[in-house]
């Protein structure tokens, strides 16, 4: 007895592309950093969020102007981005809730001690913590320059028109004469960020 022909087959579930698709999406998000985009329809954002950027380095060869971003600093105090006018400036955007931040800190404690010298200023933005919880982050880490204090991402979102801080973390290196001159999003290593300083501190004033 003959068996009755069979229809075709259904076209089989791509669970395994689907996986892989995720795991890498996953893997660049880790690399990025804790977050693909800041403030994000929050409410001191009004609505404005960052494009969330690729991880790696990018230097400008005529960067746009830092905004004069100015705020309260972690433990009391006030500072303004402008009084570092004349300095070339590294400019962190961390959290504590962060933990790609924490990996880079003791490289970016390192780097402003060695640099200071050289008249190289260290500048954090710490985003969307309390101010105890950053405290302790910074003296755990021996963070000794001072940070902002940005707990609603408002002096981040002061950066999207020009060089947005594209997740957390994300370090600026600033010119002596305030033109944007180097973008990394993620985590920064100690040769890494040391190469693009030192580039930086060798160009014309």
């Amino acid at each position: 007895m003959s068996r009755p022909p069979r229809g075709p087959r259904p076209p089989a579930r791509p669970y395994r592309a689907l996986a892989v698709a995720a795991l890498a999406a996953a893997g660049v998000l880790a690399v990025a950093g804790c977050s693909g985009s800041i403030a994000a329809s929050s409410p001191a954002s009004n609505g404005q969020s960052f494009v969330a950027g690729s991880p790696g380095t990018t230097v400008y060869a005529t960067g746009p102007y830092a905004p004069a971003v100015s705020g309260p600093l972690v433990g009391g105090g006030r500072a303004s981005l402008s009084s570092y006018r004349g300095h070339v400036v590294v400019l962190n955007f961390w959290g504590s809730w962060c933990t790609p931040c924490r990996a880079e800190a003791p490289s970016l404690a390192q780097l402003a001690s060695q640099f200071k010298a050289s008249g190289v200023r260290f500048l954090g933005v710490d985003i969307r913590d309390s101010a105890a919880t950053a405290q302790a982050f910074m003296s755990n880490f021996r963070i000794t320059y001072p940070s902002l204090n940005d707990p609603s991402d408002t002096i981040a979102l002061d950066f999207r028109s020009t060089v947005p801080a594209a997740g957390i973390p994300t370090t600026l290196v600033i010119a002596r004469n305030g033109r944007i001159a180097a973008r990394v999003i993620g985590g920064v290593t100690y040769t890494g960020l040391k190469s693009v300083i030192q580039r930086v501190v060798a160009q014309p004033g």
